[in-house]
């Protein structure tokens, strides 16, 4: 029986099924964005190894369901963590940790990679897995010199007007896309873990200790804002009681990041309220006190 591994809403209106294109692909996998994707609506630990062994499979039924008839012929896969795992046709790349270089390693690295692919023309199409808005330029260059470029997307991507309003540098990256490969991430965390042993009983952790790493990473991301960033998000802050979502995001990987896991419910909900507090210079004041859930709520629904 055939399983339902992609949204129906990964072609978009304007593209028909009947605009089959074929020719030779690779992917440039930013492996972080990637296991993000298939994680950020669900808790619990991490997957320390993932079964990349699937991914080649997963991603051509993804290409063709998006109207690509295409052969994937090699994928670089860009990780911050010491891979062991050797895949024919895979191409680990080292990059810093995001938290180490603000994710200039990996801009480096991808972006020569794709100028590259493109000025050889070794291919025909590049499906690239990031929400980096910064290699817009790199990707309309590859575009200019023949290129198509693709990039995977979740559901998110099957509505662009509300992807802009919501999150507007992955809406603009989206934009740029020739298609928007778009997966469940269900499916995709189901592939990534299918090589896993069983689920090892999860470790409590001391709360305060976790509270305090919530509070490192959102300090430290809040000392790298630029002023006039700070007196933006400050009088966002004080019109609606959540935090925007763009915002809400970046500190969920951070802390995914520094914990190696997801945030469960409460800990989202803390990690917001914590935000409200240094963004409006009040998290000193009371460092152990309740979590508002209602004044950590985001401006829109957010993914538990």
């Amino acid at each position: 029986m055939k399983r339902d591994y992609f949204s129906n809403s990964s072609k978009d209106g304007h593209r028909q099924p009947a605009d089959q294109q074929g020719g030779s692909c690779i992917a440039l996998i930013d492996a972080r964005f990637l296991v993000w994707l298939a994680q950020h609506t669900q808790s619990g630990p991490k997957q320390d190894a993932l079964n990349r062994y699937g991914i080649v499979h997963f991603l051509t039924g993804a290409l063709a369901h998006a109207g690509l008839d295409v052969s994937i012929k090699r994928i670089y896969w860009y990780s911050e963590e010491n891979e062991s795992m050797d895949v024919d046709g895979q191409i680990v790349r080292k990059v810093l940790s995001h938290d180490t270089d603000g994710g200039i390693s990996l801009l480096k690295s991808l972006g020569q990679d794709l100028r590259r692919l493109a000025e050889s023309r070794a291919c025909d199409h590049v499906l690239l897995a990031t929400d980096d808005e910064r290699f817009l330029s790199g990707i309309d260059d590859a575009q200019l010199a023949g290129l198509q470029v693709h990039i995977l997307a979740d559901d998110a991507a099957s509505n662009m007007q509300q992807l802009h309003q919501t999150d507007p540098g992955w809406g603009r990256l989206m934009s740029q896309a020739d298609r928007r490969v778009v997966v469940q991430s269900k499916s995709l965390a189901e592939m990534l873990q299918s090589a896993a042993s069983k689920e090892l009983p999860q470790v409590q952790e001391d709360p305060q200790v976790v509270k305090d790493s919530i509070t490192d990473v959102i300090v430290s991301w809040w000392d790298d804002e630029p002023e006039d960033r700070r007196d933006e998000l400050r009088d966002a802050l004080h019109i609606s009681r959540g935090i925007p979502q763009e915002v809400d995001r970046q500190l969920l990987l951070r802390m995914r990041h520094r914990l190696t896991r997801a945030l469960t419910l409460p800990e989202k909900k803390l990690l917001r309220e914590i935000f409200r507090a240094v963004a409006l210079g009040t998290h000193l004041q009371d460092p152990s006190g309740p979590v508002d859930s209602a004044a950590s709520s985001s401006l829109i629904d957010e993914p538990n």
